[in-house]
């Protein structure tokens, strides 16, 4: 029986290799290689389950052609000759009058560098249509990680078991990250200390040795109380400092003010937590010279001063000195390692600098007429890896953009998703398991190589050859555009890079996985990809912008204390973390992960539950000025008093009223990097029975 070497392609740092194995042409298992060191033979819930998802029977098998109103799910089939026919018409008619009035919409429905965008970014490169600002997910963290390192870098995860105190910051890798919490559970048998901080009392934090919970979007006050304590009680490595950083008397001088009772008082938290913290952390560090880990992840990062309380928590390790021991550090991603071929997607093709659109505000872009200073309106937008109609913030305005009459929409995908219901072409494309991709990863440092296990089901082409096709429509005739889906792999990476001595594209194949050519101590002796070299507490090249050169803190938008006025019709803050079973919006039609949870819900603490006179399976009406949703109450102490928190990313088309959590977020943007706001965001609920 053939067993294939596949590679998990979604959104998730892990990013497994997987067996698959074939027999007369239909893959009857999918199990995760127990080679690859961070696999390590196990796949989570949802991916062990990916045949449910490829033969599902709902699974899009041949092109669309809507027929009744936009969101009303009334299409009939039509050829792929009539589809690419009609797209390459109407795209070229848009584009003679202005090629900036055509957008693509896409973000991680598939991490694969050959199926998200090597062809795709040529297609559009040429075209001279608008870019987007791929924002959704980690565009203020790694702002924050890339100011403070100079690229998206960290510890090294293979090693994480040796840390003797592990920091969780905003993180629930139970859920988000399995093989990391098989990790982190190694080091606790080791004898490590883990401490969670997050103001959701999550199922991994039940597990750590403490949690701390900070209110919604008070991070960086918390780490630069950190920094407070650890300058007043004279914990710092000041060899490591002097040497490999670039600011420390500014942000010495700048923590200054964070005293314990201060960020006690803006964090919601005891005093206690704050010095135990700091002496744990600061003690292992300086003391006993051992190894001290913050993971950190993207959650922390979706508010108002997301991208500064990122910069605020990357420089803890620098301050005690942990890089100088294996599993000592910090990690939010390790995508920086990876030597990308910046000439994959063809940049010389772009005619002239595109106008960008923000993915995080396409509300208003897909509302906004054409204006001197936002350009042309919007007439066509591509869809494909994404579900804005499900996942895009303020989905009222997302909604209202898409049922545009005015607007073409084609949508590439596997099911008749929330935003597939208001295209006008729908095209099935192939999962992973029916094409080549190649494979970075962000949350740890080997290359993968996916081999296609089965032939394409029915009609489904890879989201690569729908390009093509769509490029000889066009008329492009560029060398580019002709390339097979295994020669743009091969051109994936820079095989000559340092990172990469000892692969190549052929030893890559073979064996489906090989890990790169790092170090496990990357900031031992400094050497930081930033242009000091150094890691930079503070950057000049922030404040050339006008903006804050150190780390600090930035309330939210929306909070009791930054905005009472508002807190005052809207006093419950709202964070929407992924839904255990899901990723994001992908998995949520397999029936048998939605057995446990089987519609939205939202968690509330007893006492303001007992305020609004609800109780536990109550359906609720969740609510504020942008919009509402219905969801089925679940009454917890895991959540803090004053805070809810609405498991997401829900189908809208699967929920009793047609909407999501994502009908109350905002589409207002970070402090660094343009990001999403979902988790700066007050509601009030009440008994909708």
């Amino acid at each position: 029986m053939p067993i294939i070497h596949a590679v998990c392609p979604h959104d998730c740092p892990d990013t497994c290799s997987m067996l698959i194995s074939v027999e007369k042409g239909r893959a009857i298992k999918v199990e995760g290689n127990p080679e690859h060191p961070p696999t390590d033979g196990v796949l989570c819930t949802k991916v062990s389950r990916y045949l449910e998802r490829t033969y599902h029977p709902e699974r899009l098998m041949t092109p669309l052609k809507r027929l009744g109103a936009k969101g009303a799910g009334q299409f009939e089939p039509i050829s792929w000759d009539e589809a690419l026919n009609t797209i390459s018409t109407r795209l070229k008619a848009i584009a003679e009058r202005n090629p900036e009035a055509i957008l693509p919409y896409s973000y991680g429905g598939t991490m694969g560098m050959v199926q998200s965008e090597g062809m795709a970014a040529r297609f559009f490169n040429k075209l001279g249509a608008s870019q987007l600002e791929r924002t959704i997910c980690a565009a203020a963290g790694s702002a924050g990680l890339k100011a403070t390192y100079g690229l998206g870098v960290g510890l090294d995860s293979d090693h994480i078991h040796k840390a003797k105190v592990l920091v969780l910051w905003g993180i629930n890798p139970i859920t988000s990250s399995v093989h990391f919490w098989r990790k982190a559970q190694e080091a606790k048998r080791n004898g490590a200390t883990l401490i969670a901080i997050d103001p959701y009392r999550s199922l991994s934090a039940e597990k750590c040795h403490s949690h701390i919970a900070p209110l919604v979007g008070t991070d960086a006050a918390l780490a630069l109380g950190l920094i407070h304590i650890w300058v007043r009680d004279d914990l710092l490595d000041h060899d490591y400092i002097q040497q490999h950083t670039v600011g420390f008397d500014a942000l010495a001088k700048r923590a200054k003010t964070f005293t314990p009772e201060y960020v006690a008082q803006t964090c919601g938290i005891p005093i206690e937590q704050i010095e135990n913290l700091a002496t744990l952390m600061g003690r292992t560090a300086i003391i006993d010279k051992q190894p001290v880990a913050i993971r950190a992840s993207y959650g922390l990062q979706r508010v108002h001063g997301g991208g500064n309380a990122v910069r605020a928590i990357a420089c803890l390790p620098s301050l005690l000195g942990a890089w100088k021991y294996e599993g000592g550090g910090l990690q939010l991603s390790s995508s920086g390692f990876f030597a990308v071929n910046k000439q994959l997607e063809h940049p010389e093709l772009l005619p002239s600098t595109p106008r960008l659109i923000n993915m995080s505000t396409i509300g208003n872009a897909l509302l906004h007429e054409s204006t001197p200073d936002f350009g042309a309106k919007i007439e066509a937008v591509v869809v494909y890896n994404s579900n804005p109609v499900a996942v895009a913030p303020e989905g009222g305005k997302v909604k209202q953009g898409f049922a545009r009459e005015d607007l073409f929409t084609v949508v590439l995908e596997h099911f008749m998703t929330d935003t597939a219901q208001y295209a006008d072409i729908v095209l099935p494309a192939t999962t992973q398991l029916e094409h080549i991709d190649i494979h970075k990863s962000y949350g740890h440092q080997y290359v993968l190589y996916n081999h296609p296990a089965i032939e394409p089901l029915g009609e489904c082409k890879p989201n690569s050859e729908i390009f093509r096709l769509l490029a000889q429509r066009m008329g492009f005739t560029e060398p580019c555009f002709s390339e097979e889906d295994d020669t743009i792999a091969s051109q994936a990476f820079e095989w000559s890079h340092p990172h990469m001595q000892g692969i190549t594209f052929e030893s890559l194949k073979t064996q489906g996985w090989q890990r790169l050519n790092t170090s496990s101590l990357p900031f031992a002796n400094g050497k930081f990809p930033t242009q000091s070299g150094k890691c930079e507490f503070l950057l000049s090249t922030l404040a050339a912008q006008d903006l804050d050169p150190l780390p600090s803190f930035i309330a939210p938008y929306e909070s009791v204390a930054s905005n009472p006025e508002l807190a005052a019709c809207y006093p419950l803050a709202m964070i929407s973390p992924p839904e255990r079973h899901f990723l994001n919006s992908t998995f949520v039609n397999i029936d048998s992960l939605r057995k446990s949870t089987s519609e939205p819900t939202v968690e509330i603490h007893p006492l303001d539950a007992e305020k609004r006179s609800i109780s536990a399976n109550t359906l609720v009406n969740v609510f504020n000025d942008r919009g509402s949703f219905l969801a089925k109450a679940v009454v917890t102490d895991k959540v803090r008093e004053g805070l809810v928190v609405a498991p997401s990313t829900w189908w809208e088309s699967m929920s009793r009223d047609g909407k999501n959590s994502n009908e109350v977020t905002s589409q207002a943007l970070t402090d660094l990097g343009g990001g999403a706001t979902f988790y700066d965001c007050l509601v009030e609920i009440k008994s909708a029975t």
